[in-house]
């Protein structure tokens, strides 16, 4: 988890004090093409990665806030999947507790390095725990992470709670 006291782009890392915060690989402009491209459905399904998810949900965070982000969630990953020919079903649609943790990830990240450039906290995030797709399997069991409640709504972190 990134420390508000981080020291910017000059200071250490805040999970490994001997690395320090390069140049970002990404730029605003890309997050806020990525955040219109979902909007609009337009990102191929191939596209659409783990990784691909974060410019754009770090934008529309910055943009819109935790809250409004969480409401309209769902109907945007609906539509895209509408859109890229993915059907809406129990097992292939919005992921409630996969989306809302990995937007509340995204939000702490955002919070604690909110001096910093959107693309760097984009870098440091992908490089980290939240960057990996199978994060969700430190604090939730697969089968329940897998189940239709957990899909349909929100399911507290069963094996840690989260940190954010």
């Amino acid at each position: 988890m990134p420390s508000a006291a981080a020291g910017g782009l000059s200071g250490p890392h805040p999970e490994n004090p001997a690395r320090r915060l390069t140049a970002p690989r990404h730029d605003d402009g890309v997050d806020a093409m990525s955040a219109r491209a979902l909007a609009v459905c337009t990102p191929p399904k191939s596209a659409w990665t783990h990784a691909a998810h974060f410019p754009a949900a770090l934008w529309l965070l910055r943009e819109r806030g935790l809250a409004v982000c969480q409401a309209e969630m769902p109907a945007l990953i609906r539509a895209y999947n509408e859109a890229t020919g993915v059907p809406n079903t129990n097992i292939a649609d919005f992921h409630a507790t996969i989306s809302s943790g990995s937007l509340r990830a995204a939000d702490a990240w955002l919070r604690a390095w909110a001096a910093v450039p959107l693309a760097c906290v984009l870098d440091e995030q992908l490089a980290g725990e939240y960057g990996r797709s199978d994060w969700p399997l430190e604090y939730w069991p697969g089968s329940r992470l897998l189940s239709r409640e957990t899909r349909r709504g929100w399911g507290e972190s069963d094996l840690r709670p989260l940190p954010f």
